[in-house]
């Protein structure tokens, strides 16, 4: 009993019991149901948490249990890989868990912060944004989520139609923080219980009434089924065949294992088209390397002339860029058809980023692959002997797990999804191949688009529009699937019409949620004046900051700002820049959001409350609490510079010293007088030209053009519409050009880009009247401090004028100009 109570034990025990029902969860079959609890125990110990610093730790440890319990075959695959042993690459990968799954990490951040400043259900729905969020930001390397698991219960997956796996999680974590709620509250009893169980109840019958409605729904008339061959020859591991039987051989056995079972499909079976998996061809189509290249190739047309029947198969490609994994397309009498390329690249084992490659990375990974990336998804006529010519969109791999590209090719009008993959190097572990094929599924679910899926060995299947498998393999066999698919013009689905929307729509609403939390509320109880009754101060929020805390936050923020007027100089010196809204954000995220962001978390990190009560100065964080005696205070100082922020300072008659960041820290230093403490220390000229400069500040009375709202999202967007209005009437002959042309996620991101480019315009605009004002206000306390407030009202008035006004007017100039 000692030992449960141990809230290390407990911690401890809700992070296994998690990854235990993760561990099952994963294997499929009817474990689908621990879907909607599976996070419970990790979310108990979160809740319990005193500290964020605790929260992350919690989060971390879960981010070990769950790669560990999901993803152990990855990295035993891995290190077979790469020549290092079974455990050595599960080691590595255990290493690398929260930048596989950093989706835990911040979730853990949003959520503590949200639940202590707004409860428990905003703390619930802020999670779950920052996990979808993340995910969108940062995709999983293997595209994995949550929503995965859902799969095995075809009435509940069909609602990825609507949001996705992004979305299918989302009411997953939901379920989840319903079921830990009513946890907490047990204690109060079955009416307690009732609420949160009945939203978590939510999910799976909302999940459960779509799917019943979809699969009871008439999908629509369709023609003639299509009937594909899909090759499983059951050859891997080539690089190993090359060097013991050499690369003739190899291509040789390949092409007449391929051509022997492409025969039955063909001739036994029937088969409209055929299709091999993902490299089946070891080498270039089209443009041979040699003389017995070009010898097979010939041999293909002839092979697929004599069949009368569409050939696709995977194979290498090469331009004067590079060589790329590829998939091509012969027409039998008409050759080569094209190529599709492959967009999504393992990283490492089939190219390295460039700033990452180098002739040391080559000699510590030999195995590195040098591929280059497609452009993007294709739709190619799949012209059959009847007659018939149905658009198929190509994957290749990877790319199943790429929502955004089933999404382009069903508006690009496929009518159906050919899939080539090679799996073989989760041989040992098929798991991995299972839940590979799992996630090219949710691509036939999201679009309502038939697959038709073929691997080297396994799984290779047929699979509908609900996302069953008509026909399929086991792992490593040598076998033929045939499969008649209805084929039809699908139905928009609602992933189709937006796109991948879940993940964006969670991002917004993180925005709007931390828009709202910036409100001045907390400048209210700022400028409150001090309390009546002496020695009572009401709580104001401080942060306690040791020295290399305050100098970190110094740091991160005066680099942050300062890099706001390295932007400026760079844009009026850089006509390129100008131009590059995509390296204007990658610059402005780097360069000021994130150290901003930084050194706001150091800050929240020592945050706390201050009060004075009972002849006490009382310092409060969650369940922490100190209280030093006014007595003990032998000296009080207001900072000389507000780095950070502005401060005092706080010294003990014993020598040790506290500094307190607050918004007004003359408040706090005249309580403390007020209650019996040290007089504030004698102020030199400096101090009195700061007091007077940070008066002036805090006395200045705040608008609603003020809130950065206001400020840094309507007036981009009040800007930014008639721009990309303009826009799209010059480029594309009218406003909805870029819709009608490309779709609207084309037109809602080129919409967004403007949006993000006026808002770094603004944001380094109000950086540059900024520091007039307070260089302005700064001037005006040390010549004239009387007046510092006057001069401080007129120059806010005169900025707030420039930024509102200067800037609709400098836009409307430059239109008529143009």
């Amino acid at each position: 009993m000692t030992l449960l109570s141990n809230p290390i034990v407990r911690s401890a025990g809700g992070i296994l019991a998690s990854g235990a029902m993760v561990a099952l969860y994963a294997r499929g079959g009817a474990a689908w149901v621990l879907g909607f609890v599976l996070l419970v125990p990790w979310l108990r110990t979160l809740d319990t948490s005193p500290t964020l610093a605790t929260a992350l730790l919690r989060a971390y440890l879960m981010t070990l249990a769950f790669t560990a319990a999901a993803f152990a075959w990855f990295g035993s695959a891995l290190g077979l890989y790469a020549q290092v042993g079974a455990a050595t690459g599960v080691a590595l990968l255990l290493l690398a868990a929260p930048l596989f799954q950093p989706q835990f990490l911040v979730f853990a951040l949003v959520r503590h912060i949200t639940v202590h400043r707004y409860g428990a259900m905003l703390g619930a729905l802020a999670g779950a944004a920052a996990w979808a969020a993340t995910q969108r930001l940062v995709p999983g390397l293997l595209g994995d989520t949550l929503g995965h698991g859902l799969y095995p219960s075809r009435l509940l997956r069909q609602g990825a139609d609507v949001g996705g796996t992004a979305g299918l999680t989302v009411l997953l974590l939901l379920a989840n923080e319903g079921v830990a709620a009513a946890l907490a509250r047990r204690s109060g009893g079955l009416r307690a219980v009732a609420r949160p169980l009945a939203l978590a109840a939510l999910a799976p019958v909302l999940l459960a009434g779509y799917g019943l409605a979809v699969l009871s729904a008439s999908p629509g008339p369709a023609g003639k089924p299509l009937r594909v061959g899909l090759i499983q020859s059951n050859i891997v591991a080539y690089d190993r065949q090359r060097q013991e039987k050499g690369t003739h051989a190899v291509v040789r056995e390949v092409l007449d294992t391929h051509f022997a079972m492409s025969y039955d499909a063909v001739v036994r079976q029937r088969a409209d088209a055929v299709l091999w998996p993902e490299t089946a061809y070891p080498t270039t189509f089209g443009n041979p390397k040699s003389d017995a290249g070009a010898e097979f190739d010939r041999e293909i047309l002839a092979i697929v002339n004599s069949a009368g029947v569409p050939f696709v198969f995977g194979t290498y490609d090469r331009d004067s860029a590079g060589e790329y994994n590829a998939a091509a397309f012969v027409q039998p009498g008409t050759g080569l058809m094209g190529f599709y390329r492959k967009t999504r690249l393992f990283p490492l084992t089939e190219y390295v980023p460039a700033w990452l490659d180098g002739p040391l990375l080559r000699r510590w990974l030999p195995w590195t692959g040098d591929w280059r990336p497609g452009n993007g998804a294709r739709v190619f006529p799949l012209r059959l002997s009847d007659g018939r010519e149905i658009p198929v969109l190509p994957l290749i791999c990877l790319d199943d797990v790429d929502t955004n590209l089933a999404i382009d090719g069903a508006r690009l009008g496929a009518q159906a999804i050919l899939t080539m993959s090679n799996d073989s190097w989760f041989t040992a572990t098929a798991l991995g191949a299972e839940m590979h094929q799992v996630a090219a599924a949710f691509r036939s679910i999201e679009t309502r688009l038939p697959q038709f899926r073929a691997t080297t060995n396994g799984f290779s299947a047929a699979i509908d529009a609900t996302g069953s498998v008509l026909a399929g393999t086991r792992m490593g066999e040598r076998t033929l699937v045939i499969a008649d698919v209805p084929v039809r013009i699908a139905r928009r689905t609602l992933m189709v019409l937006w796109g991948d929307w879940v993940g964006l729509a969670a991002s917004a609403f993180l925005v709007v949620l931390a828009a709202w939390s910036a409100s001045p509320s907390w400048r209210r109880a700022a400028h409150a004046p001090a309390p009546a009754r002496p020695g009572l101060l009401e709580p104001v929020k401080v942060a306690v900051l040791p020295p290399a805390a305050r100098i970190g936050a110094g740091l991160l923020r005066a680099f942050a700002r300062g890099s706001l007027f390295w932007m400026c100089a760079a844009l009026l010196l850089n006509d390129a820049l100008r131009t590059n809204t995509l390296a204007q954000v990658r610059i402005f995220s780097a360069f000021f959001l994130v150290p901003e962001a930084a050194a706001w978390c150091v800050l929240f990190l020592f945050s706390a409350k201050a009060s004075i009560a009972n002849g006490h100065l009382v310092l409060t964080r969650d369940a922490r609490r100190l209280e030093l005696a006014l007595c003990d205070i032998a000296t009080v100082q207001c900072w000389r510079l507000p780095i950070p922020c502005p401060g005092i300072s706080l010294q003990l008659a014993c020598g040790r010293r506290y500094a307190l960041a607050l918004d007004n820290p003359g408040v706090l230093a005249a309580a403390l007088v007020a209650a019996g403490g040290p007089p504030v220390q004698a102020r030199t000229r400096t101090r009195a030209v700061m007091q007077a400069y940070a008066q002036a500040g805090l006395a200045i009375r705040r608008s609603r053009l003020d809130h950065p709202f206001a400020k840094f999202a309507l007036l981009p967007l009040a800007l930014a519409t008639p721009a990309f209005h303009l826009h799209q009437h010059i480029s594309y002959g009218s406003a909805f050009g870029e819709y009608y042309s490309f779709g609207l996620r084309a037109y809602l991101t080129a919409f967004a880009l403007w949006w993000a480019a006026w808002s770094i315009g603004v944001v380094l605009s109000e950086a540059l009247l900024r520091s007039a004002i307070e260089a302005g206000t700064l001037l005006a306390a040390w010549l004239r401090p009387a007046q510092a407030v006057d001069v401080r009202q007129r120059l806010e008035r005169g900025g707030r004028a420039a930024l509102f006004l200067g800037l609709p007017a400098w836009l409307l100039l430059t239109v008529y100009r143009a």
